[in-house]
């Protein structure tokens, strides 16, 4: 989630003559990862223009309970949150500071803030208090702190994604205690991301840039020979996040919500 020094390149330096490690990190980029984060928002937008369809009433699928949807959107939440880990050990390897975290995570706390207020207009009964958004500034803060403890980190986040999804508490139905999880039934909202299960994977992702970081991420090398604009919506994914949206609405009105 943080922004890059120099970004690693997969082609060719400017002198013409090929990158002897492609792959190797000179900031907290890699070209593999920003192209798993932008294959990721890519099944977001498929998602969600599904999901405007239906808005728009053009189809009637079932978010709530069909196994394929729930399935497909637990496919994209976890996979954000796995990269989420795996940013913060990038991050660390190339010593972004305290300051530079802090200064992300004000970001991405103010454009949670500014889905919540949008989604308030537009669905004021259901609208998004604790969203993806919310759910990574979050769990960033709280997984930060285990970024030299991967083996620690995937204990823990193995507990925390088994409870997540095997263990609910009425008491934690009231609103001010849902967004940690463990609720018996999804709140009223059009995006829930509780803490529990989904900071577990947080967790995983830490332990997995670990791993990915002993051979410099060359496991990822076939990933990183994908499509240029596969790696630039990667590396500009919370401001594609931001205007996804209104731009998938605003299309879908013009064909459909005359």
């Amino acid at each position: 989630m943080s922004r890059h020094r120099r970004p690693a390149r997969t082609r060719a330096t400017r002198a013409g003559a090929p990158d002897a490690h492609p792959l190797r990190p000179s900031g907290p980029r890699v070209a593999g990862i920003d192209a798993l984060r932008g294959a990721a928002l890519c099944l977001m937008f498929a998602y969600h223009f599904a999901f405007d369809l239906r808005f728009y009433r053009v189809i009637a699928a079932d978010f709530e309970h069909d196994p394929f949807w729930l399935g497909f959107r637990a496919l994209i939440v976890a996979s954000f949150m796995a990269l989420v880990g795996v940013s913060l050990v990038l991050a660390d390897r190339a010593g972004v500071s305290s300051a530079r975290f802090w200064q992300r995570i004000g970001v991405i706390v103010a454009c949670a803030l500014a889905v919540s207020a949008a989604s308030w207009i537009v669905f004021p009964r259901s609208f998004i208090y604790f969203g993806i958004l919310h759910a990574i500034a979050v769990a960033s803060m709280l997984a930060r702190p285990l970024v030299h403890r991967p083996w620690i980190a995937l204990v823990i986040g193995c507990v925390v994604i088994a409870a997540g999804f095997g263990w609910s508490n009425p008491v934690f139905d009231a609103g001010p205690l849902s967004w940690i999880g463990f609720v018996t039934a999804k709140p009223a909202t059009e995006d829930y991301v509780p803490l529990a299960p989904w900071a577990g994977f947080v967790l995983l992702g830490i332990t997995l840039g670990h791993r990915l970081a002993r051979d410099d991420f060359g496991v990822l090398a076939p990933i990183a020979a994908t499509p240029h604009w596969l790696q630039w919506l990667g590396r500009h994914s919370l401001a594609v996040y931001m205007v996804h949206q209104p731009i998938l609405l605003g299309a879908l009105w013009v064909a459909f919500g005359r």
